[in-house]
C-alpha cells in the first residue's frame, strides 16, 4: 500500500481506507459520500447542509457531520471533514440522498440542520437577538421550512436555551412570509 501511495496509484482517505487515483477508478465518489464513509454512523449537517439547501448564500467547503461517536477531524486530498458528537436520542432527522454517481450519503433535513447548527453554536446566541439570523448568519429561503418540525427537533435535545432560539427563529421565519 505504501508503494502504491508513493506511485500515486492510491490515496489514503484515513487509516485503513483508500481510494484509487482518478485515472484508475471507474466511479468518482463525491465528498459527501466520502464524509459518510470516514466515520459511521454520521450524517452531513450544519453549515454544509445549510449551503446545500440554499439556506445561506455562502459556499461551504469543509463538510461538518454529526455522529454519535467522539468529535473528530480528518484532512486529506478530498478536503476537511469535521465530526461533531451528539447523543443517540437526537441522532435523527436525516435522510439518504444519492450523489451524481448514484452513491448514497446521509444528510440532515433542512430543519434538523438548522437545529444542529443552533445547538452546536449556543454560546453565539444572546437573548432576543433576531437580527443574528439575517445579518450574522444571513439565512435566506426560509419561508417553506416547517416550524413544527423545528420545535419537535429542538425538544428532543432537552435544552431550554435551544428551544428559545428555535422559537425566535420561527418568529424570524414568520416575519419573512
Amino acid at each position: 500500500m505504501t508503494q502504491w501511495q508513493k506511485q500515486g496509484l492510491l490515496f489514503c482517505v484515513k487509516k485503513g481506507l483508500y481510494i484509487l487515483n482518478e485515472a484508475d477508478r471507474k466511479i468518482n465518489p463525491s465528498r459527501l459520500f466520502i464524509a459518510n464513509q470516514l466515520l459511521s454512523p454520521s450524517y452531513i449537517s450544519t453549515e454544509y447542509a445549510l449551503s446545500f439547501y440554499g439556506l445561506i448564500p455562502e459556499k461551504v467547503e469543509d463538510i461538518t457531520s454529526i455522529t454519535t461517536k467522539k468529535t473528530n477531524l480528518f484532512q486529506n486530498a478530498f478536503g476537511t471533514f469535521r465530526y461533531q458528537h451528539i447523543n443517540v436520542p437526537v441522532f435523527i432527522g436525516f435522510r439518504e440522498v444519492r450523489d451524481k454517481t448514484g452513491l448514497p450519503f446521509f444528510i440532515a433535513g433542512p430543519e434538523k440542520a438548522i437545529v444542529d447548527f443552533f445547538y452546536l453554536h449556543l454560546s453565539d446566541f444572546h437573548r432576543d437577538d433576531k437580527d443574528i439570523f439575517s445579518f450574522s448568519y444571513r439565512f435566506q429561503n426560509v419561508s417553506d421550512l416547517n416550524k413544527k418540525r423545528f420545535k419537535d427537533f429542538a425538544k428532543t435535545f432537552g435544552n431550554r436555551k435551544l428551544l428559545k432560539i428555535v422559537n425566535l427563529f420561527c418568529e424570524f421565519i414568520e416575519s419573512r412570509e
